[in-house]
C-alpha cells in the first residue's frame, strides 16, 4: 500500500487515554502527545491500481505516522 499525492480531509478521532494502544506505540515508538487520525486518501495497491480511501493512523510530534491502514474503500 502507497499514499498517492496529499490526505485530505483530516479530522483526530482520539487523542491521549482515549487510544487503546497508547501504551502499546508508547513502548514501540516513545513517549509523545499521540492521536488517532482519519483522512481521504489516493491509495496505490501492489498491482499498480490505484482508488480512494479511507486511512486511520497514529502520529505524535516528532514522531510522525504510524501504523496507517485502510479502513475503507470509496
Amino acid at each position: 500500500m502507497k499514499i498517492i499525492g496529499i490526505i485530505q480531509a483530516i479530522e483526530t478521532i482520539a487523542e491521549g487515554g482515549g487510544i487503546r494502544e497508547l501504551a502499546s506505540l508508547r513502548g514501540r515508538y516513545g513517549a509523545g502527545n499521540w492521536k488517532k487520525k482519519k483522512g481521504i486518501a489516493t491509495v496505490q495497491l501492489e498491482d499498480g491500481a490505484s482508488a480512494p480511501a479511507e486511512v486511520h493512523w497514529y502520529e505524535a510530534h516528532g514522531i510522525g505516522k504510524v501504523k496507517m491502514k485502510v479502513k475503507r474503500w470509496l
